[in-house]
């Protein structure tokens, strides 16, 4: 059975929605992680525009475009769920 992951606003620790292990791969390889324990990112226009360069699921790009909104970035963390 496929793990579940939440994805969320680290500031608000609001909700994203749940993501596949497929784009939970593209964030640890992708992005930058300053200790093994790290389960956050910070994603901003350039971040987003690097996502999709290097062929991030679109669907997923667009999420965190929109949680994005007027902000200059933001962290967005994530774990498992039950």
């Amino acid at each position: 059975m496929a793990k579940r992951i939440e994805i969320y606003d680290v500031e608000t620790g609001g909700s994203l929605g749940e993501i596949g292990e497929t784009e939970l791969r593209q964030l640890v390889d992708l992005l930058e992680e300053e200790s093994e324990e790290d389960q956050d990112y910070w994603i901003d226009g350039p971040t987003l525009e690097m996502l999709e360069e290097q062929g991030a699921d679109p669907g997923f790009v667009s999420r965190l475009r929109a949680a994005l909104g007027a902000r200059d970035g933001f962290d967005l963390g994530w774990r498992a769920s039950p």
